[in-house]
This record gives structure tokens, sequence and C-alpha cells, in this order.
């Protein structure tokens, strides 16, 4: 596996590392001795499948609030997506920055998203599917989002206005810890 940092602090891209011979080929994209070497969480207490079928759909942006927050891993297995992860940590040295990646079927990136930042992702094409593994199971109660085109965050986003349930539509302005 190959792990590159990414422009928030604890968060990464990880490739696999194909094997590859005439039947295709056979990698890892998860391996807890390797997760836990680098520092992060390497425990998974949660597996979940988001499809769908619209170009444009627009899920996040979501985080759970403490003591249930969670680390994800999350990988595009057919499609691809736009993927933004933005730090809602205080205390970190990239609080209130964002960045985006693209996870798709054919670059096989995973996505680890730190404890405290929040996830969303824009669909690219009809008909994807994105898996997550989570470090913490799902609590309805400590699910909090912020929203996709709060001004402060700036996000562009590839599809204008996107496919978005009102729940996250509605999220309020976020209000920075001090302010």
């Amino acid at each position: 596996m190959i792990f590159t940092r990414l422009a928030i602090a604890g968060a990464w891209t990880v490739a696999p590392e194909p094997n590859r011979d005439q039947r295709g080929f056979f990698a890892r994209i998860w391996c807890a001795e390797e997760f836990a070497a680098r520092g992060l969480v390497s425990r998974a207490a949660q597996g979940s499948i988001s499809y769908n079928e619209r170009k444009g759909t627009l899920r996040g942006l979501h985080f759970q609030a403490e003591p249930h927050g969670e680390v994800k891993l999350v990988r595009c297995t057919r499609g691809a997506i736009h993927d933004v992860i933005l730090d809602l940590r205080p205390g970190s040295g990239t609080y209130l920055r964002h960045t985006a990646v693209e996870l798709n079927e054919a670059n096989r990136l995973t996505l680890y998203v730190p404890e405290g930042v929040a996830h969303g992702f824009q669909t690219l094409v009809d008909g994807t599917e994105v898996w997550y593994q989570m470090s913490a199971r799902y609590v309805p109660e400590a699910a909090r989002g912020v929203r996709w085109d709060d001004p402060l965050f700036a996000i562009a986003w590839p599809h204008r206005p996107p496919i978005i349930i009102e729940r996250d539509a509605a999220f309020p302005d976020f209000v920075p810890e001090g302010a």
C-alpha cells in the first residue's frame, strides 16, 4: 500500500500496490499493522455502502459528535466521486480548511478521514457506489453535519445545483468555536 498525506492534518489516501499475473491482480487495501505503524486508527466497527443513482448527488458533509467520533475509510467501488473533507477540530493546524480528492473505480484509492473531520462527496457519474469502513458504529443522536454551500468554507463542488436531501441542505451556517 502507498500512503500519501493530504493537506488536512491526519488525512491520507491509500493506494493499492497490485501484484499482477495472467488472472489480473491482487492487492491489499487495508492492513491494521501498516495503519497502526503510521499512528492511524486501525480498528473497524462497521462497514456500509452508498449507492447513488444520478450524477450530481451530494451526500454530506457529515460527522459524529463526541463521544461517538469516528474515523472513516472511504472507497469508490463503482463510478466516481468528488470527495471532500473539512477539518472541524479546533486544535488542529488545518482547522476550517478543506481538501478534495477524486475517488473512482479506476484509481482504487481509499481516503482515510480522521475523527473530527467532516466528510461529504458528490457523484461524478450515474450509478456510483461508495464503500465505507468506520471505527465506531453509527449513533443517530450523534449525527451532525455542516452545509455543503456554507460561505465560510467556499467549497467548489463540480455540479450545481446538487441532488441533495433536505436534511443536508438545511444545516445552519457553521459558527467557529470562540466566535
